[in-house]
């Protein structure tokens, strides 16, 4: 049998996994303390919580970050293979930085980059 490396190795990491998520649950505290249900950020302890809760403005704008940062990795592998597609990556990179452009004129003129809410002119 030439797969048995294989299985030795997942049988020792399930032992490993195992044996770690045995010792935390032995060896874990078990009564939540008040601190620790507390937020925590770059080392200052909240005075008060925010009214409301947070703001949906930090997290739409968290996805507009991701949708826009994730057009580097296509932009980057283009780049490196632009000899290799040709003229036709180019025209395709070209339209796909099109609609980039064109998602990005249309959140802009929407008012859905500005953080005053009361500013936007619909929703998304």
């Amino acid at each position: 049998m030439a797969g048995w490396p294989f299985l030795l190795f997942i049988g020792l990491v399930l032992l490993v996994v195992t044996g770690l998520m045995g010792l935390s649950y032995v060896l874990g505290g078990r009564r939540p303390a008040r601190w620790k249900t507390e937020p925590y950020e770059s080392g200052i302890a909240p005075t008060e919580r925010p009214p409301g809760g947070i703001s949906v403005e930090f997290y739409r704008i968290a996805v507009f970050f991701v949708i826009f940062d994730v057009e580097a990795v296509f932009l980057f592998a283009w780049a490196v293979t632009l000899r290799e597609v040709g003229w036709r990556g180019f025209v395709e990179m070209a339209v796909f930085i099109g609609l980039l452009v064109a998602a990005l004129a249309y959140l802009w003129g929407s008012g859905s980059l500005d953080w005053r809410a009361r500013t936007r002119k619909g929703r998304l």
